[in-house]
Formats: C-alpha cells, structure tokens, sequence
C-alpha cells in the first residue's frame, strides 16, 4: 500500500513517465451480501465515518452506497467555509474538535484538501451586535478556541475596500477566528474516499437506496436498485434525504428540508485574503484560489427536494454583497448550485440512535454541514462501533427536542426555516 501513497516523489515519477502509472483513487466496488456495517450516503459524512471506522475502530467490513457518484451532492455544493466560532457549549467542542482534524486531515489521509487557514471575520454593525461577539468570544476562549474582537480601524487596515460609511450600515468592528477558512470541497470527498478503499471500505456508486428490511422491530439491511445488502448495523448520512430514508424505517424526523444556493463570479486578482460574513444582512464571501468570488446567504423560503435555487434569493444574496462592498456591482457571476439543507427544529445537528434497532442516524446539519466534515465522521463511527455517544456529540441526541434540550445557537426558536 505504500506505494500508492503521493509524494514528492510519486509526482516526479509519474512526471517522468508522462503521468501513465496513475491508479484509480478508489475501487468501483460491487456490492458484497452482507457487511457489519452499511452506511447509506457517499456525501463527505458518509465516507468520514467510514474512514474513521475503518482507521480507528478496526470496523473493515463497511459499505458506503451512493446514489449518485462521490462528490454530487452537498459535498460539492457548499462554499468550502470552516470554522470552530460557536457560542453554546453543546457546539463549541464539537466544531472545535472538527477544526483540529481539519488541520491534520491531509497529512491523515495524504490527500491534499487545500486546507487554507486564512481567517475568518464576522463583521458587527451596532452595540448590541458587538457585545453578542464579545460574549461569543469570551465563550471561544473559555473552550480553548483563539478569538479576536476587532475594532474599525483594525477592520479597515486588514479589508479597506468595504463599505464602512454606509449610513444603514456602518461597520463598527469584527470577531476574527485566525484559525478558520476554507478547503477543497470535493477534494475533501475524494481524499476520504481513497482512504477509506485503502483501508478495505467498498465505495459503491449508483446504488440508491429503495428501503430497510426490517425483522423484530430491527433493521437488517438495505434495499438497494443493485439488490439486497444486510448488514448489522446501518448509518443513515443522507443530508437533505434524511427524513425520506428515515421515513424507510417508519421514522418521522423533526426536519425540513430547505434548497440552499451558492454562488462563484469570474476570476478576479486576489483582494479577500479572508472569510468575511455581512453582520446587517445574511452574507458571506471568499475568494478561491482560481480568483472566483464564492459566497451565499440564505436558503430559500420554501421546503424542496430540488437541487436549484429561485430568482429572489438570488437577488436578496446580491443585494447583501453590494451592501457590504459595492465594488463587485460590475462583477459578473460565473454560475451558481444548490444543495439540500435539512433543517431541525432549533438549527442543531442529530447523531444518535434511533428507536428502530441497529440504525443510527446522522443528520440535520442546516448550514453548518461542510465544517462539521471530520468531526461528524469521527463521532459518527464512535457511535456506530461502541453504541454510545462520543464525548463531544452527546448534547445532539435525537430526543432533545422532546425535552426540552435545545441547541438553540441563533436563538431563532423552533422555526427550521430562520436556522
């Protein structure tokens, strides 16, 4: 297997030899009758816990089916942001824990994800903003987690092309995470898929799930369009499906599901060296790497299965970015996607157990989903191998909302639609 690892020297090898010695990242597997473990989505949480089964809990006899191919869903459809800036202790040790894989996941699974710790900066427009980033801050740093409040001239100094004199809007300061950024969104999925086949994990394509055969009140495999699969254990990582596949298993999940767009303009000469998020309006925007502005705001109003977005969220996204710096008004967009979002009822993910045996479930994500990448794999394997918690998931339990443990971290209530 060594020899299928990339390096300095694998590259000037294949250089020398006209790139032909090239193997495929990953085995087009056919499914097998049966598996200890099978995880239904080939999303970027699907193939983390796979992973993580496979590497850290000895758990080899895994099959990931995938509808679609590696990379078509929501895994290469967000706008590659992470960060670990939460506020509520049921998140900060999760999103920080995922930050810390972040930062080791390619030496992890030698693939390179474009791991970019550029920073990124939450804009505050009035006192009553800059005092909720204060206390978010302070609540960062008590966990461990670097914060930075910012003051204007500060701001100005690292971003001057913003609109800082904008009588809605001034900008007054910003909360910094240094530690944020961005990442390859599907290198992320193919970098877990190679390194889940390497370790002996069956990746299979174009197999869409059709149903969970049930005996005794326990699932015992999949229904899939390629045959039957039994398993002992079944993880559903479905995003914005979840509740159609629950649904499967008689399950009814407190989600919605909601299209969230994204957006990328032409290419343009480097001028955002960071992650800035618009405090007046829900706006965020990066640059990649080919120059492209990336950015996004809210999902729309309306529940869809659809993988496309509507004219007014187009709009209103718009709107946000010229508010915040009006120099993009010439700027011409490039195209934009959708993914699902599925949406809880306070904004806060589920890894748990289910009431039907041997299915656990993963879902719930709302925006939050691409940051939560490793760390929901990780915990997600955790609980799948030993059927507990991980120490760092255990507030995201399925019956919260039933007691009234909501991880309400924008204080938006039980309204999925404003998470």
């Amino acid at each position: 297997m060594k020899n299928d690892r990339y390096s300095i020297f694998s590259l000037l090898r294949e250089t020398l030899r006209g790139q032909t010695g090239w193997k495929p990242a990953w085995r087009d597997a056919t499914p097998q009758p049966s598996y200890d473990v099978v995880i239904v989505g080939g999303g970027g949480h699907g193939l983390a816990t796979a992973y993580y089964l496979a590497r850290r809990y000895g758990v080899r006899r895994v099959a990931v089916v995938e509808k679609g191919w590696i990379g078509n869903g929501n895994i290469g459809r967000n706008t590659t942001i992470i960060r670990s800036n939460y506020l509520l202790p049921g998140n900060v040790p999760f999103y920080e824990c995922s930050m810390k894989l972040w930062e080791g996941l390619e030496q992890d699974i030698n693939y390179n994800a474009m791991v970019s710790q550029r920073g990124v900066l939450n804009l505050f427009h009035n006192d009553a903003q800059r005092n909720a980033y204060i206390r978010r801050g302070n609540a960062m740093r008590l966990h461990g987690v670097d914060a930075q409040l910012l003051d204007v001239d500060a701001v100005r100094r690292r971003l001057p092309f913003l609109n800082y004199d904008a009588a809605r809007f001034p900008i007054r300061g910003g909360l910094l995470q240094k530690r944020g950024g961005t990442v390859r969104h599907d290198a992320v999925a193919w970098g877990y898929a190679r390194a889940a086949d390497r370790l002996g994990v069956d990746i299979i394509q174009n197999c869409e799930a059709t149903g969970l055969r049930m005996r005794e009140g326990r699932v015992v495999g999949v229904e899939t369009t390629r045959g039957f699969i039994g398993a002992g254990r079944v993880g559903l990582s479905c995003a914005g499906n979840s509740s159609r596949v629950a649904a499967m298993a008689g399950l009814r999940l407190p989600i919605e599901s909601h299209v969230l767009q994204a957006f990328v303009s032409e290419g343009l000469k480097p001028f955002i060296d960071c992650v800035v998020t618009f405090g007046a309006g829900h706006f965020y925007i990066s640059q990649s790497d080919k120059g492209g502005l990336v950015f996004g705001g809210d999902i729309d109003g309306y529940n869809s299965y659809a993988q496309r977005g509507n004219m007014p969220v187009i709009e209103d996204v718009c709107e946000g970015g010229m508010a915040l710096m009006p120099r993009i008004g010439r700027v011409r967009l490039l195209r934009h996607w959708a993914g699902l979002m599925d949406m809880t009822m306070d904004g806060s993910p589920i890894i748990d157990r289910t009431p039907v045996g041997n299915l656990y479930l993963n879902a719930g994500w709302c925006y939050g989903g691409f940051k939560a990448t490793p760390a929901s794999g990780l915990c997600f394997a955790h609980l799948i191998a030993r059927d507990e918690p991980h120490p760092v998931a255990a507030a995201y339990r399925l019956d919260r909302f039933g007691r009234g443990a909501v991880i309400d971290e924008k204080g938006m209530g039980a309204q999925p639609n404003l998470h």
